[in-house]
């Protein structure tokens, strides 16, 4: 088991984030275990706190191919998937992909475009392939999905329906920086290392091996039977009435295993899975709408999961 390799390649890619994101170092541990799972990150947040920075660094902190898409509400599915057209020189169909074709997808304001083109995005983040004209195309290897939005401003926007962020293994909030981590990007404005000039320190073929180890870390059953239990006290809460999926265990499990990669262990403790359990889960369930009407903010969600991790016994 070579946990030692994994967490010496995520300090070097911790450090490369860090340097461009401050006073965020438990946000960039939890990106950094959505990229070792094997999952598509979506962060969450009012405009100016970072959210596209983060994901442009994580995205270039990678050596591999990049993209960035500005989803507006006149993009079509064909601006992001690609289009099939005529050579009239080869006197043949030839199709040209789009921008989705990259290893990192940058979804930039993902809630400002269409349902339409929104959900030409589902089969890319569930298969890693995409569907057109009866033809089925592989995405890169690794494919990861970096998307933003603003949960607040409401106009002109498009919620993201359960299915969509369903595929998202991780939902992050950036949050205000404390005032130690503003006034050092205050400061040194002119000074701190800009994205563009963010350098790659992690390769394809590493990142694919790193989530193999990561996929590798022992769970005991006791603490899978814990993860089971946690997906089923969201199916029975009374303030919800969409409760966590199975593919909602399975992340848990993935993030936990990742999380305890980072830390350097090669097996899964209960804290583990606490760590991740918000970000992975709250997403994934639907309040009920009498709990929406009273005046319960969005983030009512995540304060039933942290209910829940207080109510369900963990195991010795």
């Amino acid at each position: 088991m070579a946990t030692p390799e994994l967490k010496s390649q995520v300090e070097k890619l911790r450090a490369n984030i860090t340097a461009v994101i401050h006073g965020k170092d438990e946000v960039v541990t939890l990106c950094l275990v959505a990229l070792l799972a094997r999952g598509h990150l979506l962060i969450e947040d009012v405009p100016g706190v970072g959210k596209t920075t983060l994901a442009a660094t994580i995205a270039k902190s990678l050596d591999l191919s990049f993209q960035r898409i500005q989803f507006t509400s006149d993009l079509l599915p064909s601006d992001i998937l690609g289009v099939t057209i005529f050579d009239q020189e080869k006197r043949d169909f030839e199709f040209r992909p789009g921008p989705l074709f990259a290893n990192v997808v940058l979804a930039d304001e993902i809630n400002r475009t269409t349902p339409k083109t929104q959900s030409a995005l589902l089969e890319a983040m569930n298969t890693a392939q995409v569907s057109i004209d009866r033809t089925t195309w592989n995405l890169p290897s690794p494919f990861i999905v970096l998307g933003t939005q603003n949960p607040v401003e409401f106009h002109g926007t498009f919620p993201l329906p359960k299915s969509q962020m369903d595929r998202f293994l991780m939902r992050l909030h950036m949050g205000y920086p404390d005032r130690k981590a503003e006034m050092l990007v205050l400061r040194e404005q002119q000074m701190s290392l800009q994205v563009d000039e963010v350098k790659p320190v992690i390769t394809g073929e590493e990142m694919l091996k790193l989530q193999a180890i990561a996929a590798s870390i022992k769970v005991a059953d006791d603490l899978l039977d814990y993860i089971v239990r946690l997906a089923a006290a969201t199916r029975n809460h009374p303030s919800i009435e969409l409760g966590c999926s199975t593919r909602g265990a399975l992340a848990l499990r993935r993030c936990a295993q990742a999380y305890a990669a980072v830390q350097g262990r090669d097996y899964v403790v209960p804290d583990d899975i606490k760590a991740v359990a918000v970000p992975t889960l709250a997403h994934r369930i639907q309040v009920a709408r009498t709990f929406d009407l009273n005046g319960f903010s969005h983030r009512e969600d995540e304060r039933i999961i942290e209910r829940l991790l207080q109510e369900v016994a963990v195991p010795v």
